[in-house]
């Protein structure tokens, strides 16, 4: 460790001298502003830089610009060290530790593992200013795609079957984030906002006994707090990008939230809908335990034949099912009328030995297992409480970072 140290200290004194080796930057009296005014030059100043390195010292010409009243430093955007003391190196270890673990936890790992001391304070800064950078880059690609600007590079190739699977989980928000919304709890106040989330994924093959096997490496994620109508654009561009045009076959998958099939029939018309079968797995579960009782032999019977019907996807049965159920409590008759609805509404979506026969998945199991690993493990921890803009911030580098585009994001800064 310090032989490492040492090194670091070494290797600091040789880049600040290389950083420094302009003599500061000066591209001579006057320069153009933001704005296109003439800013002239004033002084040189110091800026202290923490690199991966070491902290350094940056010479740096500095003008300003009368009409705008704003000072203009050509060698920090150069540099990519605008309104920041931290290297672009040091940003990039601290999203990475941010978007993937509390942010004090980030703090003690640069520390241990990389020789960088910085605050918890900083870490948290850094994270949620790369997250919104990276959400950034995301909403100009995605009115690029929308408005037929662009259109993405994909492999001449073509994809067999491309699916795309929605899911919402709650995530902690402070108290001014719920103002005016109702909550599930007794209290009847919100305590969450709802974070929406999806995937796209390709399947080429089925395994030996015929079920769908998903394309290793083929999943990437976009998520964020906002309504269905932001976020179905949001989806749609992301598919887009993945090369739908290609696809032979596009399967949507979702829970039975109405926003998922308004989000699928207006931006994916000519996709297999497909609801997820554990979710309606589950409405049958609680039909079972409405009437005859979560612990008698009674439920679990008339639960698994409805199960094996609903494997079949006879639906049809199902709903002559429900509808001789008769129930003398008025709060349970209401109820079943409303699974009843549910499952006459969703049948097509639930035709399970059809999409089987077709070596397709019937449950969104990729899109929650997403949820958890991008929502659960890093923004609904014990005690956290969010700002809408901040766990924004953090969905969005945590779904760059799990969709494998990471390099992709920083390479575009260093050539943009």
């Amino acid at each position: 460790m310090a032989i490492r140290a040492a090194t670091h200290r070494i290797g600091g004194s040789l880049l600040e001298k290389l950083i420094n080796a302009d003599g500061g930057g000066y591209h001579g009296v006057t320069v153009d502003c933001a704005k296109g005014h003439h800013a002239r030059f004033v002084e040189y100043r110091k800026k202290a830089l923490i690199t991966a390195l070491s902290p350094v010292d940056v010479r740096r010409a500095y003008y300003h610009c009368d009409q705008c009243g704003e000072g203009v430093i050509p060698k920090d955007l150069a540099l990519d060290i605008v309104d920041t003391g931290f290297s672009p190196g040091v940003r990039r270890m601290m999203g990475q530790v941010g978007g993937k673990e509390v942010f004090k936890d980030g703090r003690m790992d640069l520390e241990v593992l990389a020789g960088v001391v910085v605050t918890t304070k900083a870490v948290e800064r850094v994270s949620e200013v790369v997250g919104r950078q990276i959400e950034q880059q995301n909403q100009k690609e995605q009115r690029q795609i929308l408005s037929g600007k662009i259109i993405p590079f994909v492999s001449k190739a073509t994809i067999p079957i491309m699916y795309v699977a929605i899911d919402g989980t709650g995530v902690p928000v402070v108290k001014r984030e719920t103002e005016g919304r109702k909550g599930k709890d007794k209290t009847g106040k919100a305590k969450t906002r709802e974070a929406k989330l999806g995937c796209v994924f390709t399947q080429t093959t089925v395994d030996e006994e015929g079920y769908a096997v998903r394309d290793e490496g083929s999943t990437t994620y976009v998520g964020a707090i906002e309504k269905a109508e932001e976020f179905g654009k949001r989806i749609y561009a992301e598919a887009v990008r993945r090369g739908m045009a290609q696809a032979q076959k596009v399967v949507f998958l979702g829970d039975g939230a109405k926003y998922n099939w308004g989000i699928a029939d207006e931006h994916f018309p000519g996709a297999i809908q497909i609801l997820d079968l554990y979710h309606a797995r589950e409405h049958l579960a609680k039909v079972a335990k409405l009437v005859h009782g979560s612990t008698s032999k009674k439920c679990q019977e008339w639960f698994s034949a409805r199960k094996d019907e609903l494997d079949d996807g006879d639906i049809e049965t199902i709903t002559a099912a429900l509808s001789r159920l008769r129930p003398k409590d008025k709060a349970a008759r209401k109820e079943i009328k409303t699974e009843l609805e549910f499952f006459q509404h969703n049948a097509k979506r639930m035709r399970y030995a059809d999409f089987r026969s077709q070596g397709l998945f019937v449950g969104s199991g990729v899109v929650e297992a997403g949820c958890k690993a991008i929502m659960g493990q890093r923004l609904k921890l014990s005690g956290m409480h969010w700002t809408v803009k901040g766990a924004n911030a953090i969905i969005a580098l945590r779904c760059c970072q799990m969709s494998n585009r990471w390099e992709e994001f920083w390479e575009s800064r260093a050539t943009g």
